[in-house]
């Protein structure tokens, strides 16, 4: 590998370091530091200076190069946002279809760019509304949808073939596409011109956020034929959005979410392979989640290593020959758990400079949350604020003018190797136990997980990590505007009309497409179609989803202590 840098040039600058640090000794022996050592939340030491020499074994073409090629360090397009900004999204969605539908058009009004559809507990466990086990979660934690009616109503007014949607649903993702696919079709827009991504990510689930439903090898089968199904029918879909955002949630640090997020990625390009899928059939339309959390620096040093690690990996592991299928694109959303409910103000500060590090960092896609996120669902001042801080960062402030701007930075270039580093010895632990899914069943993910989120909440508690407003400069306050409150009425209301249309639907047509679904789950033809006949004649989520739990059965949690 050729440096960039000239060894001679080294040689004079670490002479002159040293000189500059015993100078520097005398003066810090009278005034010293904050701390004895600088680290990042992954524990990786903040030198008081970066210099050439920190990364005298970069060289740019091989690990670097321009924007657009490999390996895609600096950006998986040549111009980046001169070309087109990243898409705004504000991830959206609560109690019934109609009122989440007001909250789209309001967004849509005020320039947000792309849809972002947050579902309920139970649309995302496979349960209708009026299913006991449904009882008081109704369109909390976002919209409930039953039916292919619901979101009819939720995508309303909405032009399909114009706008970008990302669906964060991962057990029902086969049913939720197929609605959104059957809604497009009442609008006269064809599957091929849709555009949008469902998460569709279990692996994650098993890991870090328990919305799964069905077995590691039946989950692995539905998101394979989704794979198989969109190459043919909807080839602009990102069939997958891979997320380390959860496994960030659930306390990893950046190292792991890149790691872990990776790990998932070989995970399901393996079992497409199996299934007998040719990588650049489907690899250029799997994409990836991740956070931004608050240390900056460490951030947009680890979207430009996960971008120069997925490349190698598809191309050197998996033998891709498609440049797309070596891109990293991915949809970044500030970190929810950096929220407080003390002095929520300042989350508009924490959600921008996050904001800033995502575009940094060359997010394709953005969603910035909401000041008062740890209170309640966003307001629609909230979401408003929200959604101007991404087009203050993108019209105000110039850093959309010019591709990757931190690139050789000493710093960037140091930690960005660095976070690479330390995710290719968890790659290389996680192959030792068998791959992801046994990393997973035998609790080693997990584990790790556990003990960073322990280590980082006890540097909150010994105040090693500051938090603004929690354990530093606390204050008495009340909150200084009014939170969203939902009417408890608008779920009894959902329960009603799921609980109407069973009544004047053809449920003749329902009970054989349901028959005619579990037949295929016996089998191996792939299910998306059957999925989109069960939907289409309004079938429910909750049905479709019990059928194929009398086949496939549910997962069991192995506890890790």
């Amino acid at each position: 590998m050729r440096s960039m840098y000239d060894p001679i040039k080294l040689k004079e600058l670490k002479k002159a370091k040293e000189t500059w640090e015993t100078d520097l000794s005398k003066k810090l022996a009278q005034t010293p530091e904050r701390k004895k050592e600088f680290r990042t939340p992954s524990g990786i030491e903040m030198k008081r200076v970066f210099t050439p020499e920190d990364i005298q074994d970069l060289d740019y073409l091989e690990n670097l190069n321009f924007p657009g090629n490999y390996p895609f360090t600096r950006g998986v397009q040549p111009t980046m946002y001169r070309g087109r900004l990243w898409t705004m999204r504000q991830y959206a969605g609560f109690a019934t279809a109609e009122e989440s539908n007001k909250r789209y058009r309001y967004l849509l009004e005020q320039g947000q760019t792309g849809l972002s559809i947050a579902f309920d507990l139970p649309t995302q466990m496979g349960y209708d509304s009026d299913d006991p086990r449904a009882f008081g979660e109704v369109g909390k934690v976002g919209v409930a949808i039953d039916s292919l009616e619901d979101m009819e109503i939720l995508l309303k007014g909405i032009p399909l073939d114009k706008v970008s949607t990302s669906m964060t649903i991962n057990s029902t993702a086969a049913i939720l596409l197929a609605m959104y696919i059957a809604v497009a079709e009442k609008q006269g827009v064809p599957s091929e011109k849709l555009r949008g991504t469902i998460q569709n990510d279990l692996l994650k689930e098993y890991i870090a956020r328990g919305t799964y439903i069905y077995p590691p090898e039946p989950s692995m089968r539905i998101i394979t034929d989704i794979f198989a199904f969109a190459k043919d029918h909807v080839p602009n879909w990102n069939t997958i959005s891979i997320s380390g955002y959860h496994i960030r949630e659930a306390g990893a640090t950046a190292v792991q979410e890149v790691a872990f997020t990776l790990a998932n990625g070989i995970a399901y390009v393996e079992a497409a392979l199996k299934a007998g899928l040719a990588i650049d059939d489907f690899a250029p339309q799997l994409s990836f989640f991740f956070n931004v959390h608050n240390n900056f620096l460490e951030e947009v040093a680890k979207f430009r290593a996960a971008r120069r690690m997925w490349a190698r990996i598809m191309k050197e592991r998996f033998k891709a020959q498609d440049p797309r299928s070596m891109m990293l694109r991915f949809h970044a959303q500030t970190a929810g758990s950096s929220l407080t409910a003390q002095q929520p103000d300042n989350n508009v500060v924490r959600v921008a400079l996050q904001a800033l590090a995502a575009v940094f960092g060359g997010a394709q896609s953005l969603h910035t949350n909401s000041r008062d996120e740890a209170l309640a669902l966003p307001t629609e001042d909230s979401v408003r604020i929200a959604l101007r801080t991404q087009q203050i960062i993108a019209y105000e402030t110039g850093v959309a003018d010019t591709v990757d701007p931190l690139a050789g930075s000493y710093a960037i270039e140091a930690l960005t190797s660095e976070i690479e580093t330390r995710a290719w010895a968890y790659l290389h632990k996680i192959d030792e136990l068998g791959g992801m899914i046994r990393a997973i069943e035998s609790g080693y993910v997990q584990k790790e997980i556990q003990e960073s989120a322990y280590q980082y909440q006890k540097s909150i508690e010994n105040k090693e990590q500051i938090i603004v407003g929690v354990n530093e400069f606390v204050m008495e306050e009340r909150i200084p505007f009014e939170i969203l409150k939902l009417d408890p009425e608008l779920e009894k209301a959902q329960i009603r009309r799921v609980q109407e249309l069973r009544k004047r639907r053809d449920n003749e047509a329902v009970k054989s497409a349901l028959t005619r679904l579990k037949q295929v789950a016996q089998g191996t033809d792939n299910l998306m179609p059957a999925i989109l006949d069960a939907v289409k004649c309004y079938t429910t989520l909750g049905e479709i989803s019990h059928a194929l739990r009398e086949v496939f059965g549910e997962y069991r949690e192995s506890i890790v202590f």
